[in-house]
């Protein structure tokens, strides 16, 4: 017969579940909460960009400086900030029963949680562990912590790491970092009617900053010195002859703290430190002078209400210029790695990879007439159709009923394929002959990069701005880069080139060896050049795109007029002038057909954006061409070995569909 259980037996089962659940609770805090969190800075410390050459251009993060120590505080500053947020805190074990007490009777007769009642050590939970939410959920949590540190750390250590993190207003967090910034001293020096004033700042630090509300920060440090006289720490005629600190704010240099390749490389500089309170500053791969030269290139523009955007790169995605639109200040948003858009023609280049790729060359013949059957029938642009021409003839003029007959030809699987190979990640659609044309849409980022890859026939290319390291042997090893054949990547820049050269993209031609790809997207919303020049360590991969942000066509632009005028432009100073032309003459292979015509390039209403009302063109053999106006009627001045010839200039195709 068992015996029946005494309250004694119910007592001791329920302390031993309440031990047990206590044990569990501090178990579960271990793995949750680690102790090593309350070291660190509760804001990202601030970080400084560089550009290559050692300029600094950017600045972001707080204000955070070196942790202080209490034992070589002088006692006047520690009582300044106990007196007024925690004046038990060398007696309780982190949760102040009667503070508690006064917070919970407040709460119960108003609405919410409007008293707070926090010890320093509940400040220190709430602020390193917890989230600002203000509920009686999280309060419990954050009295839970407390306990937990006031087991683990001494006093004096939570103490250091209060005043370490605390926010003090105007971006700067901890006392070090504060008492450097309002007194231009170190906390080991500070005053007591300094550290007084410092010591208010925590309760609104935002609302209570001297350096903006000098009044509501002296009206505040007074309730300060009244703490202190209650606390006993300072009697009444020592606060009566403190007066208010006097500020000493050195004025420093003031940076931007932001731009359009500081804000895509900022993530990247807090991924690779560790998170401490040291300031630090990093050489990033951003080149002044080319960057510069981007800037200028862009502002010389006719770009009338469009967008634009324009990035530059080495072969292996070393970012060296970045413009994400044409006024950071009024718009933050990043053309060139945010906005998705359709790369019209540009695309073509996964098209026509896919084609060399499958054993045809430039000579092979594609059918260029219009598509009459089936459900997708795209139209060149201006409607002109050649019949049958070569592939390296229908890149150059950018044919749509080319482009889409190959598409059909080598199936969808083989042309994205080749998007994939070069870095492309956005969605491209599967079963979709107009994937040919660019419908679907992605980053100038990510299309420069892939003709990077080409560039530097070794993909994919993943863009950085900030140098890389060595790569070791076992990386070398197991990330081998995907390369093509000789053959293909060869043919594949001469496609490149003739489009420059003879083709759609005849804006960009410089005295130099040049490839590139123009884009127009569908009725025009989208204009893109692409393109490379350069040779070795000074080959530049450069992408430009013009649009609107709200998706509008634009009037009068094309990927072959205003982008390859700008392209040009940048190229020719940050390529060209450091390469000179070579002198051999390249072997002139006479064109059947005549000249060419272009399939994407409306009517051109630009001017080249970098020598004013005149285009210069040298083109091996061929001599030197101005093109000018002279009483309003276009015309050439053609200067070569046969002398000199003035001619009527030939206008271009009006606008069409390229798409």
């Amino acid at each position: 017969m068992k015996k029946p259980r005494g309250k004694w037996g119910s007592l001791s089962r329920g302390i031993a579940s309440g031990l047990l659940l206590l044990i569990l609770l501090v178990a579960y805090l271990a793995i949750t909460a680690p102790l090593s969190k309350s070291l660190q800075p509760i804001a990202p410390p601030q970080i400084t960009l560089l550009t290559s050459d050692g300029q600094p251009f950017a600045r972001n993060g707080a204000v955070v400086d070196e942790p202080v120590q209490v034992g070589q505080l002088p006692d006047h500053v520690m009582e300044a900030f106990m007196a007024i947020e925690d004046r038990r805190f060398y007696t309780h074990w982190g949760v102040d029963p009667r503070g508690f007490a006064r917070a919970l009777l407040s709460n119960i007769s108003g609405s919410g949680m409007t008293q707070g009642g926090s010890t320093i050590t509940q400040q220190l939970a709430k602020t390193t562990f917890l989230t600002p939410e203000r509920s009686l959920t999280r309060k419990a949590r954050e009295m839970l912590i407390a306990f937990w540190l006031e087991a683990w750390l001494t006093k004096d250590e939570i103490l250091e790491r209060y005043l370490s993190n605390v926010y003090f207003g105007d971006n700067v967090y901890g006392l070090r970092a504060a008492s450097l910034h309002y007194y231009y001293r170190q906390p080991e020096n500070l005053k007591l009617e300094q550290a007084i004033m410092l010591a208010g700042l925590v309760q609104a630090p935002s609302r209570l900053a001297p350096t903006r509300n000098p009044e509501l920060a002296a009206k505040r440090a007074n309730l300060v010195k009244s703490a202190m006289v209650s606390v006993g720490y300072l009697s009444q005629q020592e606060a009566d002859s403190l007066g208010t600190a006097r500020l000493d704010v050195r004025a420093k240099d003031a940076l931007p703290t932001g731009t359009y390749f500081a804000d895509w490389a900022m993530p990247q500089a807090r991924a690779l430190t560790d998170l401490s309170f040291e300031k630090l500053t990093i050489t990033t791969t951003l080149d002044a002078r080319m960057q510069e030269i981007a800037r200028r290139a862009v502002a010389r523009a006719s770009l009338g209400q469009a967008q634009v955007a324009l990035v530059a790169m080495r072969p292996d995605g070393e970012i060296v210029a970045m413009i994400g639109g044409k006024d950071y200040a009024k718009s933050a948003f990043n053309r060139v790695t945010q906005a998705k858009r359709q790369p019209g023609s540009t695309f073509k280049l996964f098209v026509y990879l896919a084609a060399l790729r499958s054993g045809m060359s430039p000579n092979d013949m594609v059918d260029d007439s219009p598509i009459t059957k089936g459900g997708y029938l795209p139209k060149n642009a201006g409607e002109k159709y050649r019949g049958s021409i070569s592939l390296k003839q229908a890149f150059a003029r950018s044919s749509n009923v080319a482009a889409v007959r190959l598409f059909g030809q080598l199936g969808d699987r083989a042309v994205i394929r080749e998007a994939r190979n070069l870095g492309i990640k956005s969605r491209l659609a599967e079963d979709d002959p107009s994937l040919a044309l660019g419908t679907s849409t992605m980053t100038l980022m990510e299309l420069t990069a892939a003709y990077a890859g080409v560039a530097g026939n070794s993909w994919p290319v993943k863009p950085y701005a900030f140098k890389k390291d060595k790569q070791t042997w076992a990386e070398w090893l197991f990330d081998w880069p995907g390369r093509y054949e000789s053959k293909t990547h060869k043919n594949m820049e001469a496609l490149l080139r003739s489009a420059v050269n003879d083709g759609t993209g005849r804006r960009a031609m410089l005295s130099i060896p040049n490839y590139g790809k123009t884009g127009t997207s569908q009725n025009n919303r989208d204009a893109l050049f692409v393109g490379y020049a350069g040779d070795g360590d000074e080959r530049l991969v450069v992408g430009v795109w013009i649009g609107n942000d709200d998706n509008k066509p634009l009037k009068g632009i094309s990927g072959g007029s205003l982008p390859a005028l700008i392209w040009k432009d940048f190229m020719q100073q940050a390529v060209q002038a450091k390469n000179p032309a070579s002198t051999g003459k390249p072997a002139k292979m006479p064109d059947p057909e005549g000249p060419v015509i272009p399939l994407d390039l409306p009517e051109i209403l630009e001017i080249p954006v970098n020598i004013g009302d005149s285009e210069i063109e040298i083109n091996g053999d061929s001599g030197v061409r101005l093109g000018t106006e002279i009483g309003g009627l276009p015309v050439d001045l053609k200067i070569n070995g046969d002398g000199v010839a003035v001619e009527r200039r030939r206008e271009e195709n009006p606008p069409g569909e390229d798409r």
